[in-house]
């Protein structure tokens, strides 16, 4: 209700007080106060928004200002063949009134004769048939309510020829009958409804087409009739509903084909739902949840062409200006529209289910209890099937993913001791929150039945799966490991596996120079190429990006893997299932008789998958695989000791690729030139590896000055090098990291290296004649990122053994 300034509140009350004067004393200040009252009245109404709002807010004023004991208000139904009290102000009922436009009652007459009428007392039968011989009050309504109706002022509103209801004001305070001084002021008011209803309508019905508007595109192609659309449109609005999602319930319409339509309305493209989408957290996590839920808008990816924006109405989001105001380092705006149900399901796949409590607040409401440690097995998994509980751990796996963690570790301590959980996220523990020790076995007997394990076994190391789709709002799994530890407890450990697009090879972080020689490898017709590296260190990842370079409609490319984390139109994928027997040396036989064009083996682990990579590769087929090993030269040594023939596996082996995942720098980091002293030490470190060729070793001095030569040239900025150091800020946790990048180490087995490879030469030969071919060592990557602002000494040298 808006605020009455305090001196229209000290006229009120004195206009209020003259109210209470019998006719006779009442004079031209009562008749200035009267008009004052009614202005003020009238402008409270043109504030409001609908007809529901007017009575809410401004009914009580409506009966000061007549000195009233009550009012009415009826607006005319959509027939026109009714009038409908919408608020009945004093009256103890939650049903409207409908009344028909006939002389039946007071009101029914007023909107069929159009014609005001002022009644001294409602049971004067014989008053009221003067009026018309049919007209009756309705007594009922004061029987069932012990009210007792007497003096009425009944005043039709009209606007021209055009009614949109009736005002009835009831019993004068003063029990007088309502003067000429109050029809006036009644007959004013209703102009002012009129307007104010008829404006109210227009609005209504201009939205009402508008949002009609959206969803042509159903009728035209046919999904539903104009009178299903039509009665979808009304019924949404009588019930403040979404249209969409009357449309979804009543006529079983979906999201992608509300979509389109939407699209060839608003005129921009339609943005559906992707389950693989991720979280963007330059883009996202600059934005709280309530502001994206409120605008209606998500920015979703940075793209060449602009930032590509999701809404629900492109139109209100273009013309309100906000998001080049949020996002002025953009200088185009790709909008796309969405429905209504699939920008709510993006909003919480990539800020989570706002269940509107943190972690802390749901341990706190999960309460107090005993330790459980000597209880039986049917008391954990009471627990386990609490409410309170299933909410925390699907929030503890939603958070993790939120924060782009890669494992989840819940530690328990023995006896009193709290469980902690902590999130690796970019190759590093970090704590998330201690659990007290009464919920350490529920926590953990959750867990086993969310994938299946046997609740009751505590002394064996388990693993299994969850598919939290069935639990939560995310499309993950995840993969767990229970392990025994001391102290009679049970250790977790989940790996998210986030299913995902492949990522292009230009986005994997390559160098212009290793980029250029993988393409070339990987192009030839057949071969064996490998990504080694330590788990966790992006193998999978690297393959499916060579795999996309190299998928097109006439090749067919077979993979086995375990799990399938990564999925893409045109593969055929098989998942490894080592229960049903099911593993790589069984489906790689199974794709030699499948005409492959490419095999991809998720990891080759012993002689007989590696074997027939070796002959696939040979009868024509380009074979990739991944190894758990240290380098690119200590692979094929690997290899050569699982027994493979060095005159075969020469001629089949392309390429091996070794990499690391190294912590990136966050944007907040900051610039400087290195001293000499320091440019002397990074040149020697780097050179490390190049001093056993025979140029280094004839003139060191004279190959360190055209490698800083080049490395200026590259990367400097007015003819000194630049180097960058992490600094900390909010969006990096004060750590001055954020995100990781691949260094890579690629090895082309070329003529040279074939030639070792047949003759088993030591790793130390095979590392001279790759550096020598053009190899980069991981290390010698890494720095080169250095120099291009991607990391810097510190996490290069951590995850580089040499």
């Amino acid at each position: 209700m808006s605020a009455i300034p305090r001196s229209e509140r000290e006229t009120t009350s004195a206009f209020f007080e003259t109210q209470q004067l019998p006719p006779d004393k009442r004079g031209v200040t009562f008749e200035a106060l009267f008009y004052k009252q009614l202005q003020v009245v009238s402008t409270r109404i043109h504030e409001t928004e609908n007809l529901d709002q007017i009575m809410t807010e401004v009914s009580h004023d409506i009966c000061r200002l007549f000195n009233a004991d009550r009012l009415t208000l009826y607006a005319v139904s959509e027939d026109h063949s009714a009038i409908v009290s919408k608020v009945k102000t004093g009256l103890n009922t939650s049903k409207d009134l409908k009344l028909p436009i006939s002389p039946q009652s007071l009101a029914g007459y007023v909107a069929w004769s159009r014609d005001m009428i002022n009644v001294a007392d409602v049971y004067d039968d014989e008053a009221l048939r003067r009026l018309h011989p049919n007209l009756s009050f309705l007594k009922e309504v004061d029987r069932r309510s012990g009210y007792r109706t007497k003096q009425v002022l009944v005043m039709p509103i009209l606007d021209g020829s055009e009614l949109y209801g009736v005002l009835q004001v009831i019993n004068n305070k003063s029990d007088q009958p309502f003067g000429e001084l109050e029809i006036d002021g009644a007959h004013q008011l209703c102009k002012t409804l009129a307007t104010a209803i008829r404006q109210r309508q227009e609005k209504v019905q201009v939205e009402a087409r508008r949002r009609a508007g959206r969803y042509d595109g159903l009728v035209s192609s046919n999904v539903v009739t104009a009178a299903e659309l039509d009665a979808a449109v009304a019924k949404a609005r009588e019930e403040v509903r979404p249209v969409e999602h009357v449309l979804m319930a009543d006529c079983r319409v979906r999201p992608a084909q509300i979509g389109p339509s939407l699209s060839r309305f608003f005129g921009v493209p339609y943005e559906p739902f992707s389950p693989t989408r991720m979280r963007v957290e330059s883009l996202q996590g600059a934005l709280k949840r309530d502001f994206v839920q409120e605008q209606g808008w998500i920015p979703l990816e940075e793209t060449p062409d602009g930032l590509v924006v999701m809404c629900t109405d492109p139109e209100a989001v273009r013309s309100s200006r906000i998001v080049p105001q949020v996002f002025p380092r953009h200088a185009k705006f790709l909008y796309r529209v969405t429905t209504q149900t699939e920008f709510e399901e993006t909003l919480a796949q990539l800020y989570g289910v706002d269940d509107g409590a943190s972690v802390e607040e749901m341990l706190a409401d999960m309460g107090s209890g005993g330790d459980d440690d000597d209880g039986e097995d049917s008391d954990s998994v009471n627990a386990a099937a609490d409410n309170e509980l299933v909410k925390f751990v699907n929030k503890v796996i939603v958070d993790a993913y939120n924060m782009k963690a890669s494992d989840i570790h819940v530690e328990p301590m023995p006896g009193k001791g709290k469980t902690l959980i902590r999130f690796r996220v970019d190759g590093s523990l970090q704590p998330y929150i201690e659990v007290p020790s009464h919920f350490r076995q529920p926590l953990v007997t959750r867990l086993k039945i969310m994938c299946d394990l046997d609740i009751s076994e505590k002394r064996k190391p388990q693993d299994g799966k969850i598919k939290f789709k069935k639990f939560g709002p995310l499309d993950i799994e995840l993969r767990v490991a229970t392990i025994p530890s001391a102290g009679g407890v049970e250790d977790v450990v989940m790996r998210i596996l986030a299913a995902g697009e492949p990522l292009p090879l230009e986005k994997l972080g390559l160098t212009p120079i290793n980029r250029e020689r993988l393409e070339k490898t990987v192009s030839k017709p057949y071969g064996l190429f490998y990504v080694c590296g330590p788990t966790g260190s992006g193998k999978t990842t690297t393959l499916h990006s060579i795999l996309k370079f190299l998928n097109t409609p006439d090749t067919k490319i077979w993979t086995a893997e375990d799990p399938v984390e990564i999925t893409q139109k045109g593969l055929r994928q098989v998942q490894i299932n080592k229960k049903a027997g099911i593993d790589f040396a069984l489906v790689m036989r199974a794709f030699l008789r499948a005409d492959p064009d490419i095999i991809m083996v998720g990891e080759s682990r012993d002689k007989e998958t590696v074997s027939m990579g070796v002959e696939a590769s040979l009868t024509g087929h380009l074979v990739f695989s991944t190894l758990h090993t240290n380098s690119a030269p200590e692979s094929v040594i690997r290899l050569l000791d699982m027994g493979m023939d060095p005159f075969n596996f020469a001629d089949a082996l392309l390429g091996i690729l070794a990499q690391r995942l190294a912590k990136k720098l966050c944007d907040c980091k900051d610039a400087y030139f290195p001293e000499s002293d320091e440019i002397k030490a990074f040149i020697a470190e780097y050179a490390d590896d190049l001093r056993q060729s025979a140029a280094w070793r004839a003139d060191y001095a004279g190959e360190a000055r055209k490698l800083y030569e080049a490395w200026v040239k590259a990367h400097g900025e007015g003819g000194r090098l630049r180097y960058y150091r992490a600094v900390g800020c909010e969006k990096c946790n004060k750590t001055g990291y954020k995100g990781r990048i691949g260094l890579h180490e690629l090895l082309v087995a070329d003529d040279e290296i074939k030639k070792l490879i047949q003759e088993r030469a030591r790793v130390a030969e095979l590392f001279v004649a790759a550096v020598a071919s053009g190899m980069r060592t991981l290390k010698m990557d890494g720095m080169e990122k250095i120099m291009m602002g991607l990391t810097d000494l510190k996490q290069v040298r951590s995850v580089c053994i040499k």
